[in-house]
Parts: structure tokens; C-alpha cells; sequence
């Protein structure tokens, strides 16, 4: 607790004003809301707009259940680092950063996770978490800030609104015109 200080997008609430409301959450024994995509994933979050005892201390975490084959498809977290925790199921995790030599390529790490296996991704990298296997994965992450925020990269870049111009995506992707109208479609 602080006082009216604006931290990371929340006022902090009055000291004289908490209760133990504040410090307290239930419901990880269960996934979250599935996400409105075809994508097989549920996330149950943990961070500062659902416990405001969080604010300041730099800390959230989050429950993701994926279905058979499920993805959670390449997103970024901008204020946060993650720190994954397979609880069950064998999840495919890898995140990729920019070659210091050549800023058309990237580099890959990645990993298959089974229970009780840990991965880290490094703040503001691009990363994917899939369900290799034909049962529910579950796992949870860790967060460095109490509220990591994230950015699903396909959602963002073919789902704008107003829309990216079409030539940008074109010549950004490569891609025919086509291809680019069947993405913003998907992704709208």
C-alpha cells in the first residue's frame, strides 16, 4: 500500500483505507474465461485490478489452461519478465530475440516442459506457449510487475482498428494482398 501516488496505471489506495480484502484472492483452483479465439486457451490472472494489495510490490501471476493442441499465439508482455511453471500436460514454450548481427533474423530458445518444469522468459520478448499433447495442460506464470500487460502480436497487427493499410502489411509480411485480407479477417 501507498499513498495517492499513480503507479503503473493505478492510484494507490489509502493505507487507513485497506482491509484484508485487498491482500486476498481465490479461484485458481479452476481455468479462467476462454478466450474469445479458436485458439484452445482459458487464462486466469492474478494482478493489481483484481488484488489492489498488489500495487507497488511488483508482483502478479496468472493461470493458463491450454486444450489438446492448444496456443497461446505469440504475444509479448511489455513490463514484465515470466517465469512458467508446468503444473500438468507437456507444453512446447520458446521465445525468440533479435540477432545483434543482423536485424532480419532472430534467434530461438526453446523448450518442451513437462510437470514440474521452469522457463523464463526475458521482459518484452516474443513468445508462444502450445499444448503438444492430446490431454489439458496447465501452467502458472509468475510475473515481475503488477501489471505485466500484454500484446497478442497476430491480434494487434491484423485486428487494428482502423485497420494497418494494406500495402504496409503487404510489404511488411511479404504476403499477397489476398493473403492480408484473409488474416485481417481472421483477426478482426
Amino acid at each position: 500500500m501507498c499513498f495517492a501516488v499513480f503507479v503503473n496505471g493505478r492510484f494507490c489506495k489509502d493505507a487507513k483505507l485497506a482491509n484484508a480484502d485487498d491482500f486476498y484472492a481465490s479461484g485458481f483452483n479452476v481455468s479462467g474465461m476462454p478466450t474469445p479465439t479458436n485458439l484452445g486457451f482459458s487464462v486466469n490472472a492474478l494482478n493489481v485490478n483484481r488484488m489492489p494489495g498488489l500495487n507497488t510490490l511488483g508482483i502478479s501471476m496468472a493461470r493458463a489452461d491450454l486444450e489438446p493442441f492448444g496456443l497461446i499465439s505469440p504475444h509479448i508482455h511489455p513490463r514484465a519478465t515470466e517465469l512458467i511453471l508446468v503444473l500438468e500436460g507437456t507444453i512446447y514454450v520458446g521465445f525468440v530475440v533479435p540477432d545483434t548481427r543482423n536485424p532480419f533474423k532472430s534467434r530461438l530458445f526453446d523448450k518442451i516442459l513437462h510437470p514440474g518444469d521452469a522457463f523464463v522468459i526475458p521482459q518484452s520478448m516474443v513468445h508462444i506457449q502450445y499444448n503438444m499433447g492430446t490431454t489439458n495442460a496447465t501452467h502458472l506464470s509468475s510475473f515481475n510487475s503488477q501489471n505485466p500487460g500484454v500484446h497478442m502480436i497476430p491480434y494487434q497487427l491484423f485486428g487494428s482498428n482502423p485497420p494497418i493499410l494494406d500495402d504496409v502489411l503487404v510489404k511488411g509480411f511479404q504476403l499477397d494482398k489476398k493473403v492480408i485480407e484473409h488474416l485481417r479477417a481472421q483477426f478482426s
